[in-house]
């Protein structure tokens, strides 16, 4: 059975009007439930426009159904009460729709196999307007999403297939069967086609260095994650990535990883690398201005602005202590000494988008309360967009979180947090987009206060 838009537009009203009147003190986790009798395609979006399709980009898109599902609520429901929590509470009844505030990062890994189709299409159903491919190269030249050029050992079953014969440092056993390498196993994208990649099946990220059997080694999926989710595990190259993206009706953010061999590498150069992800996109017909290409290298970017320029204006440089600490310094969020490129040397390269990883952006004041870091005042102050890196990367924060929230401690200790944390990064730092392992946390949060 088929819906009209004016049907659909109209049973919207009606499930919201039913929503509105049920009494308050209802679980948020039934509301949230109930909400999903309403979904609709976001009207706004290019999903259901009725323009003229610009013949420099091809559109196949189909409509998704959007939903929050439980998790939001139970962060909103778990915060400590204060005006954030009531008005994000208010925002109960409100349809899901797609924003690019929320950009899906690697797809909705924290509760599926990153860079898998099901996985990218459950970051489309939540509400993400931008799809992230991280994307290394096979050994014939092929560009594929996976997080690392050198992971195939940890996201993928290539451990238990005759693939993994071909790994940079294969799994050894032992003449009784037993595994006597696990904390060395490398396995490499280059080491294998893009035909061979194609027969791999996506799992969550995870391994057991202390294993002693191949099934020790590839069960190790951390308790707060699951492999519920796991069976399918569809691995896409980045070709079948746009493809998908475009379906969805997503914009497209490719991260150039750093490459895990010796460039040049059987005569391919870096440059080759750099140029390669941005023709990808260029034979598929989409826009510059849908493509924001990421790295941490500053001289790929230095690369697309000189030889891209429509695609370097966009390119998003990303941070982290790893990158940016100054020789013989501990990074400090707020002391500039530490850094290795001021503020101001970035943006005068041409640079306009900076993607500092969550803590870098954010402080607190001694007494529990976030405020913007100075890296954070700086950046706004050079007139850098700004973006983020990853919400719902972690476990439980009831104890203050891992990586992700360095130096928040006394800010952070429990789930309900996590919002407060998106709100400071939102309205107090004036971050553009927020990647997300879980992308309706931040769909819910952009939605309520009318981020696009």
């Amino acid at each position: 059975m088929t819906i009209s838009n004016k049907s659909a537009l109209e049973l919207s009203k009606h499930t919201l009007a039913k929503v509105n009147k049920i009494n308050l003190a209802l679980p948020l986790t039934l509301i949230s439930s109930l909400l999903i009798v309403g979904c609709t395609t976001d009207s706004r979006s290019t999903l259901t426009s009725k323009a003229p399709l610009s013949t420099a980009q091809p559109q196949s898109s189909s409509p998704v159904a959007y939903t929050y599902g439980v998790r939001p609520f139970y962060l909103i429901n778990d915060m400590d009460e204060g005006p954030l929590k009531e008005e994000l509470q208010v925002c109960k009844g409100q349809l899901p729709s797609k924003t690019d505030f929320s950009i899906a990062h690697r797809g909705a890994p924290l509760q599926l196999p990153e860079h898998t189709y099901d996985s990218y299409v459950a970051s489309a159903q939540m509400g993400a307007g931008i799809l992230e491919c991280d994307v290394a190269f096979t050994n014939d030249g092929e560009l594929v999403c996976r997080h690392a050029q050198n992971d195939l050992h940890t996201t993928t079953n290539i451990l238990a297939t005759p693939l993994a014969n071909q790994c940079t440092v294969p799994p050894i056993l032992d003449a009784k069967g037993k595994l006597t390498n696990a904390d060395s196993i490398e396995c490499r994208t280059s080491d294998i086609s893009a035909a061979q990649f194609k027969t791999l099946t996506g799992k969550m990220d995870a391994a057991n260095k202390k294993a002693t059997s191949i099934s020790e080694y590839m069960n190790a999926t951390a308790p707060w994650r699951t492999d519920l989710y796991s069976q399918n595990g569809k691995v896409l190259t980045l070709k079948e990535h746009i493809a998908l993206a475009r379906k969805l009706g997503m914009k497209h953010t490719p991260e150039l990883k750093a490459p895990a061999v010796t460039m040049p590498f059987n005569g391919y150069r870096l440059n080759d690398y750099r140029q390669q992800l941005i023709d990808t996109y260029n034979a598929a017909n989409v826009p510059a201005s849908d493509v924001f290409a990421q790295s941490f290298n500053i001289e790929d970017l230095d690369y697309w602005i000189k030889n891209e320029p429509a695609y370097g204006a966009n390119a998003v440089y990303l941070i982290d202590d790893s990158n940016e600490t100054a020789k013989d310094k501990t990074f400090d969020k707020d002391d500039a000494t530490t850094w290795k490129h001021s503020l101001a040397d970035i943006k005068a390269r041409g640079i306009n988008t900076i993607a500092p990883a969550l803590w870098l952006l954010v402080t607190t004041d001694g007494k529990g309360n976030m405020q913007p870091s100075e890296y954070a005042k700086q950046a706004k102050a050079n007139g850098l967009k700004i973006i983020t890196w990853s919400i719902e990367r972690s476990g439980p924060l009831t104890d203050g979180g891992d990586w992700y929230y360095s130096g928040l401690s006394d800010a952070i200790n429990n789930d309900g947090d996590m919002m407060n944390y998106i709100d400071v990064l939102a309205q107090d730092v004036g971050v553009q987009g927020i990647f997300s392992d879980w992308p309706a946390t931040v769909s819910y949060y952009a939605n309520c206060k009318g981020l696009k």
